[in-house]
């Protein structure tokens, strides 16, 4: 059967207009004003709404094992979560143990993914270098796992700066992309051992164990070293100006590099940790949440593409139970936070209608950009003729209030509690498939298919 979407106002990252889609055998096979019905087409009426390609989050954390927990969203409950928020394509990550296989890892991860509801790719995580994870890294490529994340934080993963450009040159070789966590570990460690001792544990020692000076350091690092190898960087996850100003100025001289922040960075501050009690922890994450002047700075990048992707980092911890583990000692609370079902409406609220960011941008932020970038362009990311019908309906004029209790992640609160949002997905396709429709998620789970990444290439 074939899908008619009629009377929907068609919005991408390069144009606006009015349209209607036609959808046979997951692809889009035509879009034209006033596409003729014809008796066997299933019609969407999409009056009064945006038509948005499905958005891509290329950073979630699904079942992510952290100290002696579990992120709290498996890979069936974090996918809904995203489905439903507008989120039809996520990359999450393959997190090795030390001197293990990529390709077991790999494999164990794909199996992990049975139930996720929508598409998906992964990172690889490389905590280490050696002769072992060089000789699978061309084999991993070519599965289209394309891209490698590395960090410069974190017992057990940071890794040294020899690792990290040896890892940069194997994947120049081979057309890969190297994303990083910026963040100078051994500052992060010697102050968070200093506040310990000196028996300052509530949260908000988690930020002053974070200074934005450890990231500023850990990005100019890695500029360097990826300007020295003549390779492109993605940086996620980015929070601070100074940070920011070392990226500009290596743009500016033609480096490629790019840039991902997230809607906490855009809509939350350091004020947070401060709260009463423990109720701090539901915000540590890593890097922290930064000075109000730094989320101003943050949407001005957005605007003026200093910043390419705006993807969430999810990986939520209950309060209850997962994040009370560090209750008397900030360095043991879970590291992260909920946002894969908020994303979509908290960046149309405070960004499209608060003049921040374009329409055209929010779209290439969120569904074009991280395509473009992690090679899934113009299956994903894109409303043309031969695109994955991955689509949503958006409704602008529709407002409400972000609640816990309304979201479909497993976690047992949201730190956008109390938000105001106008815009919702009122429906959304995954491939020409309804998966959620006026607030209920009614997709297959087990459906979503897994992404094979073409290698990088320079848009």
């Amino acid at each position: 059967m074939k899908t008619l979407i009629k009377n929907g106002t068609l919005a991408t990252d390069k144009e606006i207009l009015k349209a209607d889609i036609l959808i046979e055998d997951e692809i889009i096979i035509a879009i034209n004003k006033n596409l003729k019905k014809e008796a066997d087409f299933k019609i969407i009426n999409a009056k009064n709404c945006f038509v948005f390609p499905g958005f891509i989050d290329v950073h979630t954390h699904f079942e992510l094992a952290q100290g002696k927990t579990t992120s709290c969203d498996d890979f069936k409950t974090g996918s809904i979560a995203a489905v439903c928020g507008g989120t039809t394509t996520i990359i999450d990550f393959v997190n090795p143990e030390k001197e293990e296989s990529l390709k077991k890892a790999l494999n164990i991860r794909l199996k992990k993914a049975q139930n996720i509801a929508s598409d998906f790719s992964f990172h690889m995580i490389l905590n280490t270098y050696n002769d072992l994870i060089a000789g699978e890294m061309p084999e991993i490529i070519k599965s289209g796992v394309t891209s490698f994340k590395c960090f410069f934080a974190y017992k057990n993963m940071q890794l040294k700066d020899e690792e990290f450009l040896k890892i940069l040159v194997k994947a120049k070789e081979y057309k890969a992309l190297v994303t990083l966590h910026a963040e100078n570990g051994d500052l992060i460690k010697i102050l968070s051992k200093k506040f310990i001792k000196e028996k300052k544990t509530h949260p908000k020692y988690h930020y002053y164990a974070h200074p934005d000076i450890a990231e500023e350091e850990a990005v100019f690092r890695a500029v360097n070293l990826a300007k020295f190898i003549n390779q492109p960087l993605y940086i996620a996850h980015l929070s601070c100006k100074k940070a920011l100003e070392k990226i500009k100025t290596a743009r500016r001289g033609g480096q490629i590099v790019y840039v991902e922040t997230c809607p906490q960075y855009l809509l939350l501050s350091k004020k947070n940790y401060f709260k009463a009690d423990f109720e701090g922890a539901k915000y540590v994450i890593s890097p922290p949440l930064r000075e109000t002047k730094d989320m101003e700075v943050l949407w001005n990048a957005l605007k003026d593409r200093f910043i390419q992707v705006a993807a969430t980092d999810h990986c939520p911890f209950n309060f209850k139970a997962q994040k009370e583990i560090g209750k008397n000692d900030f360095t043991k609370i879970p590291n992260g936070m909920a946002g894969v079902g908020e994303r979509m409406s908290l960046l149309y609220t405070y960004g499209v209608l608060k003049n921040k960011i374009s329409l055209n941008q929010f779209v290439e932020v969120c569904a074009a950009n991280p395509s473009k970038i992690f090679g899934m362009y113009p299956k994903k990311g894109s409303i043309i003729i031969g695109a994955d019908a991955d689509l949503v309906i958006f409704d602008p004029q529709v407002k409400d209030i972000i609640t816990a209790s309304k979201l479909k992640s497993s976690v047992d609160y949201t730190a956008f509690e109390g938000f105001e949002i106008q815009g919702k997905p009122r429906t959304v396709l995954i491939r020409g498939k309804i998966a959620y429709e006026e607030g209920k998620y009614i997709g297959k789970q087990g459906k979503g298919k897994f992404i094979k990444r073409k290698t990088f290439k320079v848009d």
